[in-house]
């Protein structure tokens, strides 16, 4: 599905991409970084696809989804210094000459 249909779908829903990727766990950006390769992948359009027919046939789909309850995925990207990817930094003893 391209993104532009995948918007379509979205606003059938009554759902903004903020709101789409509240809903199933995701950070937004993860989302909207499908914008820059035009395609979204299947599960996201799966997803969408049905949330709009649901809206369609005027069923609420928050009680459906609260049952799956998914967590939402820490953002990535924002190391604390002097970690990397969990593990405490530590000098290496390379001397220089």
């Amino acid at each position: 599905m391209t993104y532009e249909d995948f918007l379509v779908e979205l606003n059938k829903a009554g759902l903004s991409v903020k709101r789409f990727a509240d809903l199933i766990g995701m950070q937004p950006n993860s989302v909207s970084n499908n914008k820059k390769r035009g395609e979204v992948p299947v599960h996201l359009a799966l997803i969408a696809t049905l949330l709009a027919e649901m809206s369609a046939r005027q069923i609420n789909y928050e009680p459906v989804m609260a049952r799956v309850q998914p967590l939402k995925k820490r953002a990535r990207g924002a190391a604390v210094e002097g970690r990397f990817a969990g593990d405490k930094q530590t000098t290496l003893g390379f001397v220089n000459e």
